[in-house]
């Protein structure tokens, strides 16, 4: 089945909403990026600038019962899944209104009843959960899916080629989601990765394929044929969606490398590749939208955003008894639904 042959039609609405979802990512990274400057966050962060394509281009095929795993670069996915903006601030911010109550925090952060099932701080760790969940929708019946959100690195982790073999055998309803942004912390991929990632799941008889991940519409119409493909059984997928990071893999990173990884031009170069420019420069151009469209939507969000950040630094921390829960093992008999 090829992935990127499929004819999925997006509407001017359903264009405009890409590019708010996306707008509303990046705006939420760029606060913190001030919060953290401003020594306002209870530690480091990861963040999603320069990748929104791809959550926002996977997620808009999900329903709230579908699933999502995510990484330590996980605001993103959790924004793109239709998370509380509010609550993910909450949850960075360590307040008890985050939805896991302010302890999970930025690498952690969950919200079972939108379907995603947690940001990850161990690489990898994500798809091994994304597999078990398909696993339960296939036992469930129906047709939910579960998509494992990862990065390069973690394809060199053993869990990945469990989940790619068991997913095969099964045929599970899995969309496997490589976000390839040439990095493995501060080490090229192409240093430390042999051959090319989405060939390892062809080998054993998975559909993948490698896009442009920084390509909104190339991802729409991709991840559309992939969690089409999960929910009518017809087993797992994996997209290798090629992106790059504009921000560093931490924003403390400043504080403790003594020499750059990348080189300014190598930076620039990605710059010129923004999705949210290129996918602005394409709305213009096909008459989706004019500059005084794109503003309104950029001021509605700005004010989303800021909102949220109100909402979430007034927020109370956590008790102290909010803590029994987790220390007597009740809360780990939470139901997942």
């Amino acid at each position: 089945m090829d992935m990127q042959a499929q004819d999925i039609t997006i509407s001017d609405n359903r264009t405009l909403s890409l590019y708010e979802r996306m707008l509303l990512i990046r705006r939420a990274e760029e606060r913190l990026v001030q919060a953290f400057k401003e020594g306002a966050l209870p530690g480091n962060v990861h963040l999603y600038i320069g990748e929104e394509a791809i959550a926002v281009g996977v997620c808009t095929h999900l329903t709230e019962r579908d699933w999502i795993t995510s990484t330590h670069r996980g605001h993103g996915h959790f924004l793109a899944k239709g998370g509380n903006p509010a609550a993910l601030f909450a949850e960075i911010y360590g307040r008890g209104s985050g939805p896991c109550r302010g302890f999970g925090g930025t690498m952690h952060v969950a919200d079972f009843s939108m379907g995603i099932l947690g940001a990850n701080g161990i690489v990898g760790a994500g798809i091994p959960i994304a597999a078990g969940a398909a696993l339960s929708a296939q036992l469930e019946g129906g047709d939910r899916v579960a998509v494992a959100f990862f990065g390069d690195g973690a394809a060199n982790r053993g869990v990945f080629l469990e989940a790619l073999n068991i997913a095969a055998l099964w045929r599970l309803p899995l969309v496997l989601v490589c976000e390839n942004n040439g990095y493995c912390e501060f080490s090229p991929t192409e240093t430390v990765t042999a051959g090319a990632i989405h060939a390892r799941a062809a080998a054993i008889g998975i559909p993948a394929v490698a896009i442009d991940g920084n390509d909104v519409e190339a991802v729409f119409d991709c991840a559309g044929a992939a969690v089409a493909r999960a929910r009518a059984s017809g087993g797992p997928s994996l997209i290798e969606a090629r992106t790059y990071r504009l921000r560093g893999h931490a924003e403390a990173e400043v504080y403790w490398l003594s020499e750059n990884y990348r080189t300014d031009e190598e930076v620039v170069r990605w710059q010129e590749r923004d999705p949210l420019a290129l996918f602005v420069a394409k709305l213009q151009r096909d008459g989706v939208a004019n500059a005084a469209q794109l503003a309104a939507i950029d001021a509605a969000v700005t004010k989303r955003i800021a909102d949220a950040v109100e909402i979430a630094a007034h927020a109370a921390t956590p008790a102290a008894d909010m803590l029994q829960p987790f220390l007597s093992g009740a809360a780990g008999t939470t139901e997942i639904r």
